[in-house]
């Protein structure tokens, strides 16, 4: 579940969906200063990873009671005593625990003062998935609070709050990512008999004795009902993206710097689900640094005057709060005015060419024209979220789109702000996310929309003449599709967002039903001839 997604230019014989990395920019670099959480866990020697160390397939992995066991037996300093304990009696299903963690399980079980007392029927469950409030709870006894005596363990999280632990908090099932930014969120917070929990370590020889907190500036998760989870700083301050800055990374200058100060500090910890790859350090025009995202600037807002406060969004239709999950985002030129570009700003371009809800860019159009897909769905508050969804390709695949209409990047981008494809044939446009309504092509022929929501196909039934395009897209955030009774049709199960076109060339009547719904979800088509 980590939020971000590693991007990688691939384009091939085999694969032209194309999936774009971040554009250089003339004077980004990579930040020296910029450490993960996984980073800092690992060095303190209180995550191990796995061979490869914090691969990003170690960060990805579930975590289990067996881990969480490891982690409290190591901060304890009583994890070399356990692997190496022999004897005594051990739990029913210590054979589902790998062979070097069967002697941890006995230590467990006879060792019931630390707190492991299994899950009942004396089984421990070793690779059963962990939630923040199982892993918190342990963490707070580390820190000498006691469950049950200090705190209520429904109250696990708000306890843990109190002591500015809630990095993770409301995750019902944990990926290693998790632990570690957990792990070093803890080592700050204060132990019941005084000092954070860093202190009490470094004077029990967990942590080597020249080992240091992390310094500087840190990203945070900021989370508003209207915004969804968006980047702060360490005092809850929200930061920003600059529209015109897809263009110019320097587009921010004198009364704009005034009213949005650049965000910079020389070290930066991040949270270990975030990639380190997409932080970097800009060097504006006038030698001062400012830390960037994506290749996103990021900037506060001088009106922001309490934590929490996000009063910078959409300020202009071109200042947006700065997050990790868009599926586009919003570029500004002085030559195309307003355009969607995706989260890295890269130009996007619809096919004047296309119908509603399909490509007809096949072949070498689709090696000149690669197709954007997109696993995330953020979006800016001026663009409709139900307005970006997907359509599928004739070969089966993914492509994101726009009003039903299929984005497409230009291989010629390259340079940070190019828009070489704006105009080319007089077929390829930049997306105006608040003026676009259609491609030509739609316009000249008949397309209608049924939208799947609320369990539902509408309540009547759709006519339409012949040789009429039906776009299906489901707004609900169960999955649904649509089967003919006769077998003329059939559209595939789709996620929310997703559109499916089908074209009724035959007058007739098309009776359909969702399958998985099928005992209520029906439909009715009626084709008149041309």
């Amino acid at each position: 579940m980590l939020s971000h997604l590693k991007k990688i230019a691939l384009i091939s014989a085999m694969c032209l969906t194309f999936v774009a990395g971040p554009l250089g920019t003339a004077s980004a670099e990579a930040g020296a200063g910029i450490r993960s959480d996984a980073d800092t866990a690992f060095g303190l020697g209180l995550l191990i990873g796995d061979g490869s160390g914090m691969s990003e397939a170690y960060l990805s992995k579930s975590s289990t009671r067996m881990q969480a066991a490891i982690i409290s037996l190591r901060l304890n300093g009583k994890l070399q005593e356990a692997q190496a304990f022999t004897g005594g009696t051990t739990f029913s299903d210590e054979g589902s625990a790998g062979k070097a963690n069967r002697p941890i399980l006995a230590y467990l079980k006879n060792h019931p003062e630390l707190g492991w007392q299994g899950t009942g029927g004396n089984r421990f469950e070793p690779n059963t998935r962990i939630s923040s409030r199982q892993l918190y709870k342990v963490l707070l006894e580390n820190l000498g609070y006691r469950s049950s005596q200090d705190f209520a363990y429904r109250d696990t999280e708000p306890f843990a709050a109190t002591l500015g632990i809630d990095r993770i908090a409301g995750n019902t099932s944990l990926v290693n990512a998790h632990l570690a930014t957990a792990i070093v969120e803890a080592l700050s917070a204060g132990t019941k008999e005084g000092g954070t929990l860093f202190d009490s370590l470094q004077a029990s020889g967990v942590i080597a004795p020249g080992a240091e907190l992390p310094q500087g500036e840190r990203i945070e998760l900021g989370r508003n009902e209207k915004l969804g989870t968006y980047f702060t700083d360490q005092n809850d301050r929200a930061l920003y993206f600059f529209s015109k800055d897809a263009e110019d990374v320097n587009s921010c200058t004198a009364d704009c710097l005034k009213n949005w100060p650049v965000f910079y500090s020389e070290h930066l910890q991040i949270p270990a689900w975030l990639d380190k790859a997409d932080f970097g350090v800009l060097t504006r025009t006038d030698g001062t640094k400012q830390l960037t995202y994506k290749n996103w600037p990021l900037y506060y807002f001088v009106k922001d005057s309490k934590a929490g406060d996000v009063t910078g969004e959409a300020v202009g239709g071109v200042w947006f709060a700065a997050k990790s999950d868009y599926a586009v985002m919003i570029g500004a030129s002085k030559t195309a005015g307003l355009y969607l570009t995706d989260d890295y700003g890269r130009a996007l371009y619809y096919f004047d060419k296309d119908p509603r809800g399909s490509s007809v860019c096949e072949g070498n159009c689709l090696v000149n024209w690669p197709a954007y897909s997109t696993t995330a769905a953020g979006v800016p508050t001026t663009v409709d979220a139900d307005d970006i969804g997907t359509v599928t390709r004739s070969d089966g695949s993914k492509q994101a789109s726009f009003k039903s209409f299929p984005l497409y990047y230009f291989i010629k981008d390259k340079a940070h702000g190019d828009l070489l494809g704006q105009g080319v044939g007089d077929v390829w446009f930049t997306v105006d996310p608040a003026k676009f309504e259609g491609t030509s092509a739609s316009a000249e022929m008949k397309t209608y929309r049924i939208d799947i929501k609320e369990f539902s196909f509408g309540t009547e039934p759709l006519t339409i003449e012949a040789g009429s395009k039906v776009i299906f897209t489901n707004l609900d955030e169960m999955k649904h599709n649509a089967v003919a009774l006769d077998g003329s049709f059939s559209v595939p199960l789709l996620a929310k967002g997703d559109s499916f076109t089908v074209t009724f060339d035959q007058p007739g009547t098309y009776n359909y039903f969702c399958e998985p719904h099928k005992a209520f979800m029906t439909g009715q088509i009626i084709v008149k001839g041309g």
